[in-house]
């Protein structure tokens, strides 16, 4: 039996789940670049389509920005928890004494990390297809920063919910859309409201609650379901 104070602290075993989620999608880039590249098609699409009209792009280039995220976030998920419940991680993660609800959130952080981040440092170029301003363009990067963590969140727990089940990736979907309409509306709602001359700090506050009551909730939410997938 290893001596208590050979274990390693809660931190440290924070650290080390977080850094080896980080070392794999290093090792496979081609996930997170899929998603980037979707990001960035499904962006650039809409103003092939509807055509170069200054004023109508940027009527819809906030919305239009707030749901590429939320789409490109969504296909990331199957593979959030597949890998470690396939090999016996997740397993291994429930028999560490640290609690499961903080090593959960390391998972999700690391995948925020890797694809939040990400799209957030990308919108500034898509923000210029539509017309939008730096004040604007400012203010969608920082929703993107305080909404997309939440969009983790959210995912995780329900991709967790779904794990191992045929299908899960619909369900997943089926489950996280109707959850994330309020991130997407106060996300689009404050660039939209920068865009027009009003102050966006209603929004991003209400975006700031969402995810303060996210990581306090979520991440007990998120173990107990994979609990229940490990079961």
């Amino acid at each position: 039996m290893t001596p208590p104070d050979a274990l390693p602290s809660l931190r440290q075993a924070f650290a080390a789940v977080l850094w080896r989620d980080l070392r794999i999608v290093a090792r496979h880039r081609g996930d997170a670049v899929t998603t980037l590249i979707f990001f960035v098609m499904v962006a650039s699409l809409f103003p092939l389509a509807i055509g170069a009209e200054p004023n109508v792009l940027r009527n819809i280039g906030p919305g239009v920005l707030w749901v590429a995220a939320l789409l490109a976030s969504l296909l990331s998920l199957p593979r959030l928890f597949a890998a470690d419940h396939a090999d016996g991680t997740l397993e291994q993660l429930l028999l560490k004494p640290h609690p499961l609800s903080a090593l959960a959130l390391a998972k999700v952080i690391a995948h925020w990390l890797t694809t939040g981040v990400p799209l957030a440092l990308m919108a500034p170029l898509l923000g210029l297809q539509y017309g939008l301003d730096r004040a604007t363009i400012g203010v969608l990067v920082f929703s993107l920063l305080l909404g997309t963590p939440a969009l983790s969140l959210i995912g995780a727990t329900a991709s967790a919910l779904t794990l191992g089940l045929r299908g899960g990736g619909v369900l997943t979907a089926l489950l996280v859309l109707p959850l994330n309409a309020p991130i997407l509306i106060f996300g689009a709602g404050a660039v939209a409201a920068q865009a027009g001359g009003i102050d966006p700090m209603a929004q991003l506050s209400l975006l700031g609650a969402i995810l303060a009551l996210g990581l306090a909730l979520l991440p007990w939410a998120l173990a107990q379901a994979l609990r229940i997938a490990c079961e």
